[in-house]
């Protein structure tokens, strides 16, 4: 308007033109207060939502976003029993006359004169209607708005549509408004179904609902019944067929009411509920109430006091919060829903949703990178990989030098053992295989949606918890595995009102819904995942994760402690637990298997406490062959301990001829720092200098600079050190100083029948140095720690 305004100024300056501008906009901004006011204009959208478990038993309420408990019905649906006693009650010749009822005006005037104070009011239902759309201060001002009001909704509705936006906003104690709302709490029946002596109960309320309060003030309630059943009798709306209306009245003001009032506000869930109203408010559904959820509201309820009582244990660890969530595998339904420990505890961020919030995610999402490089052929089920120190160069950054939660490397190690006991090095090397932006297009296509930033933003810390993520969407993947790469929507209604996750399809335009066609590598990844003996290193054999039932797991531990994370499953449940604290506190001295995995013991225990979860298949078209559990090779009569491990058929042959590991030149600096031991014994090496080493010799320094030669082998075995063919006069085994020459040289050493060579070069260095130091390097070194 102003820009119009401004526009014509621009053409026109006289003041008549600028007058009648003025007046035209004043019109245009007052319609809307002359204009009629329709049923749809005041229609009444934000309803309190009720809710029940799977089986029909009561979760909760939950009231509009006013905080207001409201049920709107129709006025065919209300008995007419209420509509009589409220039309006694409050205006009992509302069909009679228009906005205002003159004779109650008139009427209420003279009582006024003659007491010198107010005795009754003289407001009609539409401007009690009038005052419930726009309260206003009771002042005169205030009054004729009021009026003007009524005034309007008289000219844009009917005298039914008046009464049922009345009645259906009409204050009935508390948080509670409407009759049917009232009906249902005060005596768990709609309102249709409301007799005499409930409607006029309920119709006495609306007066002063907080003076009547059934609760608290019974009495006065009775005797306002009293007065609104002598309304009734005044107004003719009682049974004539009795003797007399008033003794009619008169039976019915002693008739014993009960008061059946289901459980208001939230039994259970609440974290649940509040999440499923926000999908309504997203226009989803609209379902008539109660909404039947998925929830077990036994299990839900187990499930709260647990993790109160986990979060109490942990206390002295700085640990303050919790969240989990149950899922059936078999449907993808919704059993237990819990987002902290205490919703209400609003001092200890009782509200936040753990379910929902974005947190690193530690090592959880593991297992989809060694899934996608086994579905890529890149690893293999019988890859040795290395435990060992390595450096990666982060552009515009430190060195990336991933570690263990032990800060020990353990060097070669089978896949199986690399992922079930949850190791850094060789996680960060499988994915450096596989690409961070292809890792990246699987983990959306598993629903993780909130990893939205580019791979260089995540870089190879993605498979250790680079991004964020939710227990909901580490659930969803979870119950992929389950599902042996089925991705199924998590459903948390029934279809009488279905609000669910979007299906795949849905999700993304390029998922799929089922991730993989081939299920065998799935089934080796839930194998590596339930075997409990090839975590033990990290873990121990009689950890909480050791269940007496087959059950695949994996815990999580995101940087400084800040979170704990626990997710696993059964062939038929998936149970995803997060302990850490909502403030972003780091915990002390708890991981993912002393945080998160307690709670989810006493989970999975509980769920299968009369019944146990068939075993999980065995990856099919694999054979399993016996290896030595420390080498992953074929065993040796030194083999101290053989386990089974699967390969793909066509690896048997090489299997059978794979009788010696030669550890390849990233596990020198490994082998180096370790003591007597079988890879020691069995990887005789040079591993200082490296080959192809360039070392400065500085002028005047020659006596100084002194270059170490170092062994990989058994100290205990002699050792012969030959330098460009001379041997060196030594009595030194494993290690040795020489001092540095000029020229080109080949160091070899010689144990028995075992040998090893290597080539450096010392050349001149034409500047003398500002400090002592000699060694320069051809290959280049990259690190960093996380």
């Amino acid at each position: 308007m102003k820009l119009i305004l401004r526009s014509l100024l621009q053409f026109k300056h006289g003041s008549k033109f600028f007058l009648a501008v003025l007046v035209i906009c004043l019109i245009i901004r007052l319609v809307p207060y002359f204009a009629p006011v329709r049923a749809a204009d005041i229609a009444q959208n934000q309803l309190a939502m009720q809710f029940s478990d799977r089986n029909g038993l009561p979760l909760g309420t939950l009231l509009t976003r006013d905080q207001e408990h409201t049920s709107v019905v129709s006025l065919n649906q209300v008995s007419p029993q209420f509509t009589h006693a409220i039309l006694a009650a409050e205006d009992g010749s509302f069909y009679h006359h228009g906005a205002l009822d003159m004779k109650a005006v008139i009427r209420a005037g003279k009582e006024a004169m003659h007491a010198k104070r107010i005795v009754s009011g003289a407001s009609t239902i539409t401007m009690q209607l009038a005052r419930m759309l726009d309260p206003v201060p009771r002042t005169f001002s205030g009054k004729l708005s009021e009026i003007w009001l009524s005034w309007r909704l008289a000219a844009g509705m009917n005298k039914d549509e008046i009464l049922s936006a009345y009645i259906n906003r009409l204050p009935m104690g508390g948080n509670i408004y409407g009759v049917e709302a009232a009906a249902q709490t005060y005596f768990s029946i709609p309102a249709s179904e409301l007799n005499l002596a409930q409607a006029s109960l309920l119709a006495a309320i609306p007066n002063n609902p907080t003076y009547f309060n059934p609760y608290e003030h019974w009495e006065r309630l009775k005797q306002r019944q009293k007065y609104v059943l002598n309304r009734m009798v005044q107004e003719g709306y009682l049974n004539e067929a009795m003797p007399t209306t008033a003794s009619y009245a008169a039976r019915t003001h002693t008739e014993k009411v009960v008061f059946q009032s289901r459980p208001q506000g939230i039994i259970a869930a609440p974290h649940f509920l509040f999440w499923l109203a926000n999908q309504f408010d997203k226009g989803q559904t609209e379902e008539n109430f109660p909404i039947r959820t998925t929830i077990n509201r036994p299990l839900q309820q187990f499930v709260e006091a647990q993790v109160q009582q986990v979060i109490s244990s942990l206390a002295t660890n700085n640990v303050h919060d919790a969240a989990t969530l149950v899922i059936d595998n078999h449907t993808g339904e919704v059993l237990a829903y819990v987002g902290s420990p205490d919703y209400f505890n609003e001092a200890k961020l009782g509200r936040n949703d753990g379910v929902q919030a974005l947190r690193q995610p530690g090592s959880t999402l593991k297992p989809f990178v060694y899934e996608l490089a086994l579905e890529k052929g890149l690893i293999r089920p019988n890859t040795i990989l290395a435990d060992v120190p390595a450096r990666y160069a982060i552009p515009g950054a430190r060195l990336y030098s991933p570690t263990d939660y032990t800060e020990r490397f353990l060097g070669p190690v089978r896949v199986r053992i690399a992922l079930a006991n949850s190791l850094n090095v060789p996680a960060v090397r499988v994915l450096e295989k596989v690409g961070v932006e292809t890792f990246l297009e699987r983990l959306h296509q598993l629903g993780f949606e909130h990893l939205n930033q580019s791979p260089e933003h995540y870089g190879l810390g993605l498979t250790l918890g680079s991004g964020e993520v939710s227990l909901w969407e580490l659930a969803r993947a979870y119950l992929t595995i389950a599902r042996l790469g089925d991705a199924t929507p998590i459903v948390s209604t029934f279809s009488d009102s279905p609000i669910q996750n979007p299906s795949c399809a849905e999700n993304a335009p390029n998922v799929r819904c089922k991730i993989q066609n081939s299920t065998t590598i799935w089934q080796l990844i839930t194998n590596i995942l339930s075997d409990n003996h090839a975590r033990a290193t990290a873990f121990g054999v009689d950890s909480v994760l050791n269940l007496p039932f087959p059950v695949a797991v994996k815990t999580g531990t995101s940087s400084n402690f800040r979170d704990t994370w626990t997710v696993g499953f059964t062939t038929d449940y998936t149970v995803a637990t997060w302990v850490g604290n909502f403030n972003g506190e780091p915990m002390r001295q708890v991981s993912g298997v002393t945080g998160a995995a307690p709670l989810w013991n006493r989970i999975m225990l509980h769920l299968h406490e009369h019944q146990e979860p068939a075993a999980f298949p065995s990856p099919e078209g694999l054979v399993q062959l016996p290896i030595c559990a420390i080498s992953g090779l074929r065993p040796t009569p030194d083999c101290t301990s053989v386990v089974q491990e699967y390969f793909y058929p066509e690896d048997k042959i090489a299997y059978e001829g794979d009788n010696q590991f030669n550890l390849p030149p990233e596990y020198n600096e490994w082998l180096a720092k370790q003591q007597q031991s079988s890879f020691v014994s069995n990887n005789f090496r040079i591993l200082s200098p490296h080959h192809g080493d360039l070392f400065l010799l500085y002028p005047g320094e020659e006596a100084k600079q002194k270059l170490e030669f170092k062994l990989a082998g058994n100290k205990s075995v002699p050792v012969e050190w030959w330098l460009n063919g001379e041997k060196l006069d030594t009595n030194s085994a494993n290690s040795l100083f020489w001092n540095l020459r000029s020229g080109k040289w080949t160091l070899e050493a010689r144990s028995g029948e075992m040998t090893d060579k290597v080539s450096f070069q010392v050349e001149l260095a034409s500047i003398k140095p500002t400090r002592r130091g000699f060694s320069l390097s051809n290959s280049q070194v990259k690190g960093n720690r996380p």
